[in-house]
């Protein structure tokens, strides 16, 4: 440690001047969009039963500037009882990530797998808080594992692919 208390060599640039080790901060977070509607107020609030949830994500990256990305964690909602929509929430919420010497290979992983799960504590309070506010009980979603989710989806899609090449290769229609 240095006289500051400092780890000696953490964060500096190589001694060479080569800045080479892989780095992610996560620069920003924010809500890009949110909506939330209550179509069938006040008369939803009279309705007694078990709600029935659907809840569905969308995870999107893109490269908004020299090693940034912007990762897009999109949830809608939708609570219906007895039939009868109580509320519509969508949710984009969204973070700036830095990131800086990531080989190619791990990209991906880290946009569609890390950088969702960095952002979603934050995203489930905002549908949290918007559900409440609408008149509801706050809509507390359980964690998710958005890396196994992406690694999962990659094995799907590699079985996929290997089916229809050897598929074609057997002759079938």
């Amino acid at each position: 440690m240095d006289e500051q208390g400092n780890i000696e060599g953490f964060g500096q640039p190589a001694a060479n001047g080569e800045d080479s080790a892989p780095m992610a901060n996560v620069l920003s977070q924010y809500v890009k969009d949110l909506s939330f509607e209550n179509p069938n107020a006040p008369a939803i609030y009279q309705v007694q039963g078990a709600p029935k949830l659907d809840v569905q994500f969308n995870i999107g990256a893109a490269q908004v500037g020299e090693d940034v990305h912007e990762v897009v964690l999109k949830i809608e909602a939708r609570g219906e009882i007895e039939g009868q929509v109580m509320y519509l929430c969508e949710l984009s919420f969204a973070g700036l990530f830095g990131l800086r010497n990531i080989p190619n290979e791990h990209l991906q992983p880290f946009l569609l797998g890390e950088a969702p799960r960095i952002l979603f504590p934050f995203a489930r309070r905002v549908l949290a808080d918007a559900v409440r506010d609408g008149g509801f009980p706050p809509l507390l979603l359980e964690p998710i594992d958005f890396g196994a989710l992406y690694f999962q989806q990659q094995a799907q899609a590699a079985a996929a692919e290997t089916g229809e090449i050897a598929g074609e290769g057997i002759g079938h229609a």
